[in-house]
């Protein structure tokens, strides 16, 4: 049942990612729903970060009733956090600089007291020397117990697109907006199944980490993959929907930043018509950043 609800987290989360605010969904399905979510209900009594507001269930309507709307369970207030930090880094070379910011994450208390036991705080990783960034939204169970961004199925995923435009993982840079796994309501053994977007108090406290890393990084460009990291770096509410900010050349940090889909949507909806969305956005970071580009490269998942 626990996989169950982690597979309906994700498939509400890539629904929500598109835009989508409302779904429909029998009465028979709302009770199954009510029952699972019980045990979830009486864990999540302790105090820790609230999850964001899930799209609305709009039961479909019945044969024998019509249909009733059935709100989703509301999300607590925000977690309080400390102020963001400022972040002093101090003189040296690039190489030391990075280190002494690593250190700094790592060592954080706020993102340590948000990791659950047996967690890690998760900072970038990669080439410093790159030319090219990728920015996902926070670690989930596989990054948090590894301490490195994009080491679960979607991670797998985006090495694979790294591998296609002719570069390998060690060639780029990859971080996230959030340092720490956002915590959900635990299993009576205490395992976290499925996770959430971060909150905006949430990205707000770790962004400066992350713009530091850009800062010492200093790549030619940025890639925001998915909606989370999107709103991240854009700001929350300068878009409603993914499609209307992806595959256009954005700033951030005084660098230009591409917006595309993050690897997890072409998992849940691995067409070649997805693919392609999210190829012909990479070949217009592949142009930017100066890479050699194919005719086959160009020809991907084309007439498929």
């Amino acid at each position: 049942m626990q996989r169950s609800l982690a597979a309906l987290t994700s498939e509400l989360q890539r629904l929500k990612a598109e835009g989508k605010r409302t779904v429909s969904i029998s009465d028979e399905s709302v009770a199954l729903l009510r029952r699972a979510l019980a045990p979830a209900t009486s864990a999540a009594a302790q105090p820790r970060p609230a999850p964001v507001s899930a799209p609305t269930f709009s039961p479909a309507p019945a044969v024998s009733a019509p249909a009733k709307a059935v709100a989703a369970p509301a999300a607590k207030s925000e977690p309080s956090l400390p102020p963001a930090p400022v972040v002093r880094l101090p003189e040296g070379d690039k190489a030391d600089r990075w280190a002494a910011l690593r250190e700094l994450v790592l060592s954080d208390p706020t993102c340590r007291a948000n990791v659950r036991p047996g967690g890690q705080v998760v900072f970038g990783v990669g080439n410093i020397e790159t030319r090219i960034m990728f920015v996902g939204e926070a670690p989930g169970a596989e990054e948090e117990q590894q301490g490195e961004p994009f080491v679960g199925p979607a991670g797998q995923l985006l090495t694979k697109m790294i591998g296609a435009m002719g570069l390998e993982r060690p060639d780029v840079y990859i971080g996230n907006i959030m340092n720490w796994r956002p915590q959900m309501p635990v299993s009576a053994g205490g395992v976290q199944y499925g996770n959430r977007p971060p909150t905006a108090g949430e990205m707000a406290y770790c962004l400066p980490y992350l713009t530091a890393q850009i800062e010492v990084v200093a790549p030619q460009l940025i890639v925001a993959l998915g909606k989370t990291a999107a709103e991240g770096l854009l700001g929350a509410g300068t878009f409603r929907a993914l499609g209307e900010v992806r595959g256009h050349w954005h700033t951030f940090a005084g660098r230009p930043l591409m917006v595309t889909y993050h690897p997890s949507y072409v998992l849940h909806t691995p067409s070649s018509q997805n693919k392609r969305l999210i190829w012909e956005d990479l070949l217009k970071v592949m142009e930017k950043a100066g890479l050699e580009i194919s005719d086959r490269q160009r020809g991907f998942f084309l007439g498929k």
